[in-house]
């Protein structure tokens, strides 16, 4: 017998959608977090636990740490999933996480950020909603106390696709709001490991490239933390160097993407 919506409609009866049945009605969120020799780790791997969300896995991926590594283990064995590699950089320790994760979706925390406790109910729930395969969010700034800084760094963007446009010439997205599907990684591939600082602006410039809209929350769910350790101070030469490479090499494809009046699923 053919499925007619009528009887839903009067009986006000929700049904999952053909998109909800496919990923589950509860998808699990791996959440990875990059460590090396972060004092910091603690407050990550605790805001994770707090989500509002179930079910979550948290993979912390030690990038060759000599310091701090035992605040990790024993104390949340059982609730973590610890993978210990060679110091290789970011973009190493996050497709090692990447690998050995489970979820439908993938979120990425900087071992020194934190998620606010609602963080993955909100985004997944407005990311299934859109069905969206990848999706930033605003962020509040902390110090390195933890105080809050700002509540909003900065000004909302009108929606993704104005995000999408300054990639051509700046990378406005960071990387610790973002959440996205698995599969996106079937499409775009995963982090670049020969970049040491820019791996997050090299994959959304994939991801716009291959057609993918980048959905946008104009929420500030993540805090980023600022302080006088964080690595985008401490690399800040090399960092700029590998930026200023990068939008040369993407910045006129990713104009005149937009100039055709590109359009993206």
């Amino acid at each position: 017998m053919m499925y007619d919506g009528r009887y839903d409609r009067l009986f006000g009866i929700v049904r999952p959608s053909a998109f909800e049945r496919r990923i589950g009605l509860h998808p699990t969120v791996s959440v990875v977090i990059p460590f090396y020799n972060d004092p910091y780790i603690n407050e990550a791997i605790d805001s994770v636990l707090a989500q509002t969300y179930r079910p979550i896995e948290i993979v912390v991926v030690d990038d060759g740490s000599s310091r701090y590594a035992d605040r990790i283990l024993p104390a949340y064995a059982g609730r973590v999933r610890y993978v210990a590699k060679a110091n290789g950089g970011t973009a190493s320790a996050l497709n090692a996480g990447i690998r050995v994760s489970s979820g439908t979706y993938v979120a990425w925390l900087s071992s020194d950020d934190r998620f606010r406790p609602d963080k993955i109910e909100r985004q997944l729930g407005y990311m299934i909603k859109r069905q969206a395969s990848i999706c930033c969010t605003d962020f509040a700034v902390i110090d390195g106390s933890g105080r809050l800084v700002a509540s909003r760094y900065g000004e909302p963007y009108p929606d993704g696709l104005a995000l999408m446009r300054l990639l051509a010439t700046t990378n406005a997205i960071n990387g610790c709001t973002v959440m996205m599907r698995r599969d996106i990684f079937d499409i775009v591939g995963v982090f670049n490991e020969s970049l040491k600082y820019t791996q997050d602006y090299d994959f959304w410039a994939r991801v716009v490239l291959s057609g993918i809209r980048i959905d946008y929350l104009a929420l500030p769910l993540t805090e980023y933390r600022m302080h006088d350790a964080m690595g985008t101070v401490v690399n800040k030469p090399g960092l700029m160097a590998e930026y200023d490479s990068l939008r040369a090499f993407y910045g006129s494809r990713l104009a005149g993407l937009f100039a055709e009046g590109g359009t993206f699923g």
